[in-house]
């Protein structure tokens, strides 16, 4: 008999600094606003700064956080890409953490890091 050794790769994102210390919370994230790639696929980035409510009520769709007048509705950071190409999909967003700067794909406002208490951005 002959032996085949396969080889699996993690294609996944990491985006944080200590992969064992982290709380995710599963969420819900809204199509709406996301442009196609060139593939034609809309996809929402790992790292992502996303809020809405979320926290207080779960039945709404994450979205991009946004900042008005200094400050924030951000409440976590998405965890994983998540493609939103047919409508809104499921994802996880990580609420207490410690995230590695140089991996998110745009560094968090000022605003966005003071709402966001319980995650530590680290270089």
């Amino acid at each position: 008999m002959k032996y085949t050794e396969t080889i699996f790769t993690n294609s996944k994102k990491e985006i944080l600094k200590f992969p064992d210390h982290y709380v995710n919370l599963a969420v819900m994230v809204d199509d709406t606003g996301i442009v196609a790639n060139a593939d034609g696929k809309k996809i929402v980035p790992a790292g992502t700064i996303i809020g809405n409510g979320i926290l207080t009520d779960q039945s709404k769709k994450a979205k991009k956080a946004v900042t008005t007048t200094g400050v924030s509705n951000a409440e976590g950071v998405l965890f994983a890409d998540v493609d939103v190409t047919y409508g809104p999909a499921a994802g996880a967003m990580l609420i207490h953490g410690f995230i590695d700067l140089a991996k998110l794909p745009t560094a968090p406002a000022p605003e966005e890091i003071a709402a966001l208490n319980q995650i530590t951005f680290l270089k």
